[in-house]
């Protein structure tokens, strides 16, 4: 197994960690979990793309890994009813539906990358969850709400990207082939 997929493996494996610590009221702790377990997606990404060791298993995994962290997260935040419980739904719903998407393209012999909008959907998620854990940490300092913006713009994103995958692979949707 070369370093990148190392590094996913790695971010699946805090995951638990994550939740035990955080679960437990360690919300600094937890945090600095959350924020290193998503700098490995970026970190392995890097890797894997200047070196040359992009594999199936990575194409496949590291999205697979960013959705157990950020799931996580979200249904803990739940847990304390920090976010509402429909909008972690409409998440894990495009997750669910993404997934199984991919891995129908998978059975075609097709492997789908992760696109831009569900890059940023994924970007906007890793920064809002510390400040939802945080919060509202540093937007508590000017007197504005950061961490909902953030969140809204999760929700908002997360419809874009996924719309987007279905409309860009609908012929996978349909049955007709990539």
């Amino acid at each position: 197994m070369n370093l990148p997929n190392k590094l996913t493996m790695l971010r699946v494996a805090a995951i638990p960690v994550f939740i035990v610590v955080y679960l437990m009221g360690y919300n600094i702790a937890a945090t600095v979990i959350f924020i290193a377990a998503a700098a490995t997606d970026a970190l392995d990404g890097h890797i894997a793309r200047s070196r040359d060791l992009v594999t199936n298993f990575g194409k496949l995994m590291d999205p697979l890994a960013d959705k157990l962290l950020t799931m996580s997260a979200f249904l803990c935040l739940v847990e304390f009813s920090i976010v509402p419980a429909w909008m972690v739904i409409v998440i894990l719903g495009r997750e669910f539906a993404v997934t199984g998407l991919r891995q129908i393209a998978a059975a075609e012999g097709t492997v789908m990358a992760a696109g831009v909008t569900g890059k940023i959907k994924t970007v906007l998620q890793m920064v809002s969850i510390p400040m939802l854990m945080l919060n509202n940490w540093p937007g508590c300092y000017i007197g504005f709400p950061l961490d909902q913006v953030c969140l809204w713009a999760c929700v908002i994103m997360t419809i874009v990207s996924g719309t987007e995958y279905f409309v860009k692979n609908w012929k996978v949707v349909t049955g007709q082939g990539m």
